[in-house]
């Protein structure tokens, strides 16, 4: 029962791998060798492995391990925590179980934030599917792995990723150790520690970035007070000129009456904005969910590429703009919703906070009330 159980479970972890490799069909040219190498790796592992194995199932149990002693469970958790490396510990599903310090510095992500998601998330959409590959082969017990990725928030730097099982205690299924290293392989410097202080020293890089939002409130307001009260596409569309090139890369707005329609589109290029504006947004998941529910999304490092749709070549609207974080948010007035306010960062760019999605969703309630007509 235990291996019927394991083969169910191998096998639902290829289905989703293959989906994986389905979505990214729509890379470059130049990232077209990685995305084939893992649906070859793939395709080995059905021929190898898993026909096999649905050939031979059998009851065998797997031997468990004793419990380690807690002092040095205690001793293990240090080293893994102080190692000089970033190093993660992942699942078969690459999902995250811990971080170490070096690895929360290095890739600019709290442990706490990457606990329970998918690692592969911080990487290139490129990279996501060979990683995963690979980590499921690793646990698997098919020996160690090590390939090269890419960061999503910093693509142009390669990181050599090296995996290797392991098997803590009282668990049914290895556990897959992935020690990240720098393309240069220099020597990587552990996290900093902040040096204790008697007093608090202001922190100039929050007060920058509310003074930023102060000045984006008060630019969202002078636009929406001279637009014509009541006339939704021009307040729709002065609200997305405000907020396209500084605050998000992308701003899109859809109105949600049936039919729903794209009222304008802010793009990097006129190109890209002609080929977003032809997508149909009943189309867009994200978009229809937010109409749905009336309740903001702020996502970063999104995890289902589709959540956007298609772009009229077929690929993922969000592989193909490299997107890193992104907001939609509805518009919503006498608590019926008529439209969506759907924002995208894109590459190396800082992803969207808190602050800056509660500020967003005001500015929405503000934009709604300037697009209701005056009876």
């Amino acid at each position: 029962m235990e291996k019927t159980d394991g083969f169910g479970e191998e096998l639902a972890d290829f289905v989703r791998r293959v989906a994986e490799l389905k979505a990214a069909r729509s890379v470059t040219g130049e990232d077209l060798p990685t995305v084939l190498d893992a649906a070859i790796f793939e395709l080995d592992h059905v021929a190898d492995q898993l026909w096999p194995w649905y050939e031979r199932l059998s009851s065998a149990g797997l031997p468990r391990t004793a419990s380690a002693d807690r002092q040095e469970q205690h001793l293990l958790r240090a080293v893994f925590q102080q190692f000089p490396l970033p190093v993660a510990l992942v699942d078969r599903e690459a999902v995250v179980r811990r971080l170490n310090l070096a690895a929360t510095a290095f890739t600019g992500v709290r442990s706490g934030h990457a606990t329970g998601r998918p690692l592969s998330g911080l990487l290139a959409h490129a990279d996501r599917a060979a990683f995963r590959s690979q980590a499921a082969a690793v646990a698997r017990g098919e020996g160690d792995r090590s390939l090269t990725v890419h960061l999503q928030q910093r693509p142009s730097a390669p990181v050599h990723a090296t995996l290797t099982a392991v098997r803590p205690s009282g668990e049914p299924h290895p556990t897959v150790l992935v020690v990240m290293q720098p393309g240069a392989l220099g020597a990587l410097e552990p996290p900093a520690r902040p040096a204790p202080q008697a007093t608090r020293v202001p922190d100039l890089a929050e007060t920058t970035r509310h003074a930023t939002l102060m000045d984006l409130l008060d630019e969202m307001t002078t636009a929406l007070l001279t637009a014509p009260r009541g006339d939704r596409e021009s307040v729709l569309r002065r609200a997305a000129r405000v907020l396209h090139g500084g605050f998000a890369d992308w701003v899109i707005a859809d109105a949600t009456a049936s039919p729903m329609t794209r009222t304008a589109v802010l793009a990097p290029s006129p190109e890209e904005a002609t080929a977003l504006a032809a997508q149909d947004p009943a189309a867009c998941p994200l978009v229809t969910e937010t109409t749905r529910t009336g309740s903001p999304s702020l996502q970063v490092r999104p995890e289902d590429p589709d959540a956007f749709g298609r772009d009229p070549q077929g690929a993922p609207v969000l592989v193909r703009a490299n997107v890193t974080s992104l907001l939609c948010v509805p518009l919503a007035a006498g608590g019926t919703v008529r439209g969506t306010l759907t924002l995208f960062r894109c590459g190396a760019r800082s992803p969207f906070s808190m602050a800056e999605a509660k500020a967003l969703d005001t500015m929405s309630r503000h934009i709604s009330l300037a697009a209701t007509e005056v009876p």
